[in-house]
């Protein structure tokens, strides 16, 4: 029985993983298919595309997999989504902005709302924390592409306007109009990115303790669960020894 109480639980985490995978591909052929319908549906043409395509690969979703949602997008088929931004409060006042494309705007309104109050947050008005945040481009490199100095230079001359270095790898920042233009001189001079998207960076943060970040965490959980959501920011900060609890 301890065998195969030990296989249950091996099956029911690769079929989490599973289920998240699918859910993840799922938003970037959302993402795909919006993009290619709203410009052209080919990626050199369209930066917006060649954006969401280099998110897809970056996360390692199949080739076939964006063929189909680009080849959808151009036939006219599937869903019309709508974009729309909440903003809102987690626990302990963090401030949380959420990303969704939806074909039922009263649906999903009343989803994220639901899940805001369940864990412990508030939904607010459209802008009620996007002063916290600033629009930005982030390309992120491998700590293989090169030493600091030379990522640092190619940034410069790629025309970024900062760069975050670290055992770990490269964080390079840019105005969010400069992200495509930004990201080709990049490749052109250190290679393909592993990751190119526009982000919301924080301008103000909220400090929070353990149980305020197992509390935040529940309800980014929650949202990203959500099929209609494709991204949650906050402005949460964190010590290494609370993020090393966790």
């Amino acid at each position: 029985m301890a065998g195969h109480s030990k296989w249950a639980n091996i099956q029911h985490r690769k079929n989490r993983q599973d289920s998240v995978r699918a859910k993840l591909f799922s938003k970037f052929s959302k993402e795909i298919t919006v993009a290619a319908k709203m410009g052209d549906p080919d990626p050199d043409k369209n930066p917006r595309l060649r954006l969401a395509i280099k998110e897809a690969k970056s996360n390692s979703m199949p080739k076939d997999n964006i063929e189909r949602a680009i080849k959808k997008a151009s036939g006219g088929e599937g869903d019309n989504y709508e974009e729309i931004r909440y903003e809102g409060y987690g626990p302990n006042g963090v401030a949380v902005i959420v990303e969704a494309m939806t074909d039922n705007r009263n649906r999903t309104a009343s989803n994220v709302r639901s899940t805001f109050t369940k864990n412990g947050g508030n939904l607010g008005e459209t802008g009620s924390v996007a002063f916290m945040f600033e629009r930005k481009g982030e390309i992120r490199y491998g700590a293989d592409v090169g030493d600091a100095d030379t990522v640092m230079m190619a940034a410069i001359e790629a025309g970024a306007e900062d760069v975050e270095s670290s055992e770990e790898g490269h964080v390079i920042l840019c105005a969010d109009t400069d992200l495509n233009e930004v990201a080709n001189a990049l490749e052109a001079a250190l290679g393909e990115s592993e990751s190119t998207k526009l982000i919301w960076q924080p301008a103000t943060t909220t400090e929070l303790d353990l149980e305020g970040m197992q509390k935040l965490m529940k309800l980014v959980d929650a949202l990203e669960d959500d099929d209609d959501v494709q991204r949650v920011t906050t402005n949460f900060e964190a010590s290494d020894e609370v993020l090393a609890q966790l």
